[in-house]
């Protein structure tokens, strides 16, 4: 924990209570997909990804849903402390993505927290431009303090905490254990 920001941190979520809780997203997720042949799931880089592979893996074996089309998007602009890291949200689109065709697709687009909203409206926005059917959105945190035309479709856990609290999702790859930490800065 080293390279963490200094704070207490308490862990509201474990991996087994995450483990429940994406189950229960996954069953949400397969009532909006039901009578759907055509899914695309959108992970937004970095913790989105894996949350998303979580999701299809669910939706998968839990579901019957196996042939869908699996994508990341790389997108930055705030950190979840509101540290400002492109004064515009950047999305950094994939050669591959170049070509991609959603026409008819029901595209869930997965995220870890959503705060303010700019990574997914500028991934909705982007992924709006492909011209899929339908566009849902599914986050594993919903903070509640979104500034932007920017609605959640599927809500992990909806958490209010103070402004200056950061909501940290920790989330394999990326850290060792998937857990929900609150930090409240030093």
């Amino acid at each position: 924990m080293s390279d963490k920001p200094a704070g207490r941190r308490t862990c509201l979520y474990d991996t087994a209570q995450l483990d429940a809780i994406v189950a229960d997203m996954a069953r949400q997720a397969a009532g909006l997909l039901t009578g759907r042949t055509r899914v695309a799931i959108v992970g937004i880089l970095r913790r989105g990804a894996p949350l998303a592979d979580r999701l299809h893996a669910r939706l998968r074996d839990d579901w019957g849903l196996a042939d869908c089309v699996r994508l990341d998007l790389a997108i930055k602009r705030y950190a979840d402390d509101l540290t400002l890291l492109y004064p515009e949200t950047q999305l950094t689109e994939n050669p591959t993505h170049a070509a991609l065709d959603l026409a008819g697709h029901t595209v869930l687009v997965v995220d870890d927290v959503m705060y303010r909203g700019h990574s997914m409206l500028r991934a909705v926005e982007y992924l709006a431009g492909r011209q899929p059917e339908e566009i849902r959105t599914v986050v594993l945190v919903d903070r509640g303090a979104s500034k932007l035309p920017v609605r959640t479709d599927i809500v992990g856990v909806r958490l209010d905490v103070a402004p200056s609290d950061v909501i940290e999702c920790n989330v394999p790859p990326y850290e060792d254990s998937f857990r929900i930490d609150l930090l409240q800065p030093a």
